[in-house]
């Protein structure tokens, strides 16, 4: 009984170098349906110790039957394919707000994420544009910029591992800053109505998310605070 594939846990080696599981039968059914396990995903079957490609399963084969056509060619993506459409295998790590996260978390949270690629000099953000979503940064740089009297001020520049436009997730208010690529970037867009709904449905997946995006805010403020304390100085030094 134990060797029976209901009975035995599976472990889905991801193309974003993460090993998610392990997960029993019936929820990795609906993930081949949901095209997140491909044909080509590497599967650790607990029982035997072995990994094995999906679709040289003897109890998953015929879930992949759809998917070829009659040279037996696969017609869906390959495996090589990163977890998210246009997002490198391991980018995901890269932002520090995820390092908190299981592998298992991480798997389910990026699939309220879109992907978004930003060319060189395009505005992200708009200055009192609604604050609907905000964003993580997986490579390129974009900055956050004030026009006074028609001369730009950069408040601060964002890399790789970074993220802006957070505070939308707890406020309906308009963009405090312009937002703009310095060069071509990729970006994940997290929507904030999709986000509210997932505190409402998943809060074990929200907190460990919410915790680290509270600690970069208070690092922020901190390093703010830093910054008017030293130009009070510097301002007072100079009378």
């Amino acid at each position: 009984m134990g060797n029976e594939p209901g009975n035995t846990g599976y472990k889905i080696w991801a193309v974003d170098d993460v090993v998610y599981g392990p997960v029993e039968l019936p929820q990795l059914v609906e993930w081949i349906q949901d095209e997140r396990v491909l044909a080509d995903t590497w599967l650790y079957r607990m029982d035997s110790q072995a990994w094995t490609k999906a679709g040289e399963l003897d109890e998953l084969r015929g879930l992949f039957s759809d998917t070829t056509n009659s040279s037996g060619t696969s017609l869906t993506p390959s495996a090589t394919e990163p977890l998210i459409p246009g997002v490198k295998p391991g980018m995901l790590r890269r932002v520090k707000i995820f390092a908190a996260m299981t592998d298992q978390q991480l798997g389910r949270f990026v699939q309220i994420m879109e992907i978004e690629r930003v060319p060189t000099f395009r505005e992200i953000c708009r200055q009192g544009g609604p604050g609907d979503a905000m964003y993580c940064v997986l490579d390129g740089e974009v900055r956050a910029r004030i026009l006074v009297a028609g001369r730009e001020t950069t408040l601060a520049t964002f890399a790789a591992g970074d993220v802006f436009g957070e505070i939308c997730l707890f406020d309906d208010g308009p963009r405090s800053a312009d937002v703009l690529a310095n060069e071509d970037s990729t970006l994940l867009r997290i929507q904030g109505e999709r986000f509210d709904r997932l505190c409402r449905e998943q809060a074990d997946l929200a907190s460990p998310f919410l915790l680290a995006l509270g600690r970069t805010l208070t690092a922020r403020i901190r390093n703010d605070n830093k910054r008017l304390g030293e130009l009070i100085a510097l301002s007072r030094s100079s009378r």
